[in-house]
């Protein structure tokens, strides 16, 4: 076995090797709504899953997770640096935009 192959671990972060990240705050659950665009992400990335196709209990238990890792600085640095929309259902809208950059509706 080679030397730098002795040191690998199987888990991405540890307690020490946590990272400097600006403007940190912990989160709680009282930042549900505050967080969403970051959590619906997280499950969509992570979960490969809908925020849409989830009950509010559901939602609120992946929730938990979500804060523990985000306390834990265990995600990727875009969860920190703020996400402006997320991916919220598996349905395509079809929406179109004309020329003068109005949306209209596909209606099929």
């Amino acid at each position: 076995m080679k030397p730098e192959e002795k040191h690998k671990h199987k888990h991405k972060h540890h307690k020490h090797d946590r990272r400097v990240i600006s403007n940190f705050k912990e989160l709680s659950d009282a930042d549900y709504f505050l967080k969403n665009n970051e959590f619906s992400t997280w499950l969509k990335d992570e979960r490969d899953t809908f925020f849409s196709d989830l009950s509010s209990e559901s939602a609120r238990k992946l929730f938990a997770e979500f804060v523990k890792d985000w306390n834990n600085k265990k995600l990727d640095s875009k969860y920190y640096d703020g996400i402006v929309t997320a991916p919220r259902s598996s349905h395509n809208w079809k929406i179109k935009v004309d020329v003068k950059g109005d949306p209209q509706r596909d209606l099929f």
